[in-house]
């Protein structure tokens, strides 16, 4: 959790907590019709999608956030009930959007940043889980943020991050975007303390299982050293990976190209 060029910590659990009971009947209020797929159809696989509740005035899509503009102008949608402005009162910012946003079983969010929330003067993202599952893993930096039902947690998305399903049940959360101010920094700075910390995901883990088997099997190096193309590397990596059972996705062959190309290029030319 170390602090980025704003100043804030990687994430953090705000020592905010929610009604549940409240979120969870605001949330059944919704019907089916009202979800719509996200507009980043690049970035996902499977059912992303999501509800409106505010949005900037002027957005291209009624989920888009902000994008760290100036405008305080926000619009209420049909679904922004009094019980969900209940919820966000408690967030003592500017909100510029909240949004509902529904990851289905067995979708995949791809690892990618959001430089609109890198601007140590604009909006940062709030998240507060209404329904989950042990097996969704949230990835910020190839770790897993340890987010639990009815917490708030910032979380840092200028930063690298994805997300994967394997649950057989949506995840759903309660997505924030705020102007950072004094309140934010004292919440984090109150719930750093309690932050559980951040977990090595199951697909790191097999892949760096991977990389050791590698490095201990001349022909399974020589099936990659031969690969120029860092897609093709990547993805035979995972093919690799899956008939010894070790299972892991293209993003964390990427993830570990980025963290360590000048190492894993002693290995292999990528």
């Amino acid at each position: 959790m170390t602090p980025s060029h704003s100043a804030l910590p990687a994430y953090a659990r705000l020592p905010l907590r929610v009604d549940v009971a409240l979120l969870q009947a605001a949330l059944q209020a919704i019907p089916d019709a009202a979800w719509s797929a996200h507009f980043n159809t690049d970035y996902y696989r499977g059912d992303w999608s999501g509800v409106a509740l505010l949005s900037p005035a002027g957005a291209h899509d009624p989920l888009a956030a902000a994008h760290g503009g100036d405008s305080t102008d926000t619009h209420a949608t049909p679904w922004h009930s009094a019980r969900w402005q209940q919820v966000l009162a408690g967030i003592a910012m500017r909100i510029s959007s909240a949004r509902l946003l529904r990851l289905g079983a067995g979708a995949h969010i791809s690892e990618h940043c959001d430089p609109d929330l890198s601007d140590p003067q604009g909006d940062v993202r709030l998240h507060i889980p209404i329904r989950s599952h042990p097996a969704v893993e949230f990835l910020l930096e190839g770790q897993v943020i340890p987010m639990a039902v009815g917490e708030c947690w910032f979380l840092d998305l200028a930063r690298p991050h994805r997300v994967d399903n394997r649950s057989e049940q949506a995840r759903i959360h309660l997505v924030i975007d705020a102007r950072r101010n004094d309140w934010l920094r004292a919440q984090i700075s109150a719930g750093l303390a309690t932050t559980p910390a951040a977990q090595i995901a199951r697909s790191t883990l097999a892949f760096n299982r991977f990389r050791q088997r590698v490095h201990a099997d001349t022909l399974l190096a020589g099936q990659l050293n031969r690969l120029e193309n860092a897609r093709e590397f990547a993805e035979r990596a995972v093919q690799l990976g899956a008939q010894l059972d070790l299972h892991f996705a293209i993003d964390d062959v990427r993830s570990a190209m980025r963290q360590g190309r000048r190492a894993w290029s002693e290995q292999w030319t990528v």
